[in-house]
């Protein structure tokens, strides 16, 4: 025996189901303007050359991902690039006695070159001169914020950092 729901109740939960329905329609432009907000502050960031990229993981050509606990960054202050970013993976040639690791420099003597990416985002081109162990550092950071890292040297095998960029004056992660 099939029992129906009198009318009173069925008109209640067709009322009940469409007023659902016009919220979250409602919400969906402010969920959308808010997006196009944060990719326009992202692309200013890009735009004005001063971010900081943080390395949230690391992974080298031969190994697997490693989870950074400490900051480390790659700071790009219109004409200033400084890198304080760990290395893990093979090195071809080391100095003798040299007890540096990791990739840090300060240099105002680099190469900028940015370009939109296929599938949004902007691939960032970063060269700098007189350094003996980066060769070229290429970031991409998506609309959202997120980026990847790629160093390249010819002393050491490449690895890639994947993290976030902020502004210059951004608390990081690891400091709050």
């Amino acid at each position: 025996m099939v029992r129906f729901l009198p009318a009173s109740r069925l008109l209640f939960l067709t009322a009940a189901i469409i007023l659902q329905g016009c919220r979250l329609l409602a919400q969906e432009p402010d969920k959308q303007q808010k997006q196009n907000e944060e990719q326009a502050a992202i692309k200013a960031l890009v735009d004005s050359r001063q971010f900081i990229f943080e390395a949230q993981s690391a992974t080298p050509m031969r190994g697997t991902t490693r989870q950074l606990t400490s900051v480390y960054t790659l700071k790009l202050n219109r004409d200033t690039l400084q890198a304080d970013l760990p290395y893990f993976g093979r090195a071809y040639i080391v100095t003798y006695g040299s007890t540096e690791t990791g990739i840090a420099f300060k240099t105002s003597d680099f190469d900028y070159a940015i370009e939109d990416a296929k599938k949004g985002g902007w691939n960032i081109s970063l060269s700098p001169k007189k350094i003996k162990d980066v060769n070229k550092m290429s970031l991409f950071v998506s609309a959202s914020g997120y980026g990847t890292l790629q160093v390249t040297s010819n002393t050491r095998e490449m690895i890639s950092f994947y993290g976030y960029i902020h502004q210059v004056n951004y608390p990081l992660a690891k400091d709050q």
